[in-house]
């Protein structure tokens, strides 16, 4: 059966910093489909952040490039296997260089916390009862 796949793209000031960061999450990064000016973190089998210099980017837009410190121009939520693993990967990011964005949101069947990466973009990481996905 297909498996429908996404490619986040984004852009970076700095794509060797950022593939530290990514790696030190412990994510891979692709060297095919990477590059001088791109590279593709695998964070699934069916998840890939596509990292792109700034120049890069502008290849495929014709609008400004949002700065994401200063505004937000997109929210990626990914799921967690458990509400250690939400620390667990928040935590990384956070003693890679990320900073935290937002407050902890503990709803009893739902668990998050957020973190902005090198460049500001922010990333949801959650937790949900299966018990509440399914009912």
């Amino acid at each position: 059966m297909y498996q429908q796949m996404i490619f986040v793209n984004l852009p970076v000031n700095d794509l060797a910093a950022s593939k530290k960061f990514f790696t030190e999450l412990g994510y891979s990064i692709n060297p095919r489909f990477s590059d001088e000016s791109t590279a593709s973190v695998v964070i699934s089998d069916t998840i890939v952040a596509m990292l792109l210099n700034r120049q890069r980017y502008a290849e495929f837009t014709k609008k400004e490039i949002a700065d994401a410190t200063r505004s937000s121009e997109v929210l990626i939520a990914l799921s967690a296997e458990s509400r250690e693993k939400v620390d667990e990967l928040v935590d990384k990011a956070l003693a890679a260089g990320g900073s935290a964005a937002g407050d902890t949101q503990d709803l009893g069947f739902m668990y998050g916390r957020s973190f902005d990466d090198l460049d500001g973009h922010t990333w949801e990481i959650v937790w949900m009862d299966p018990a509440a996905v399914e009912g």
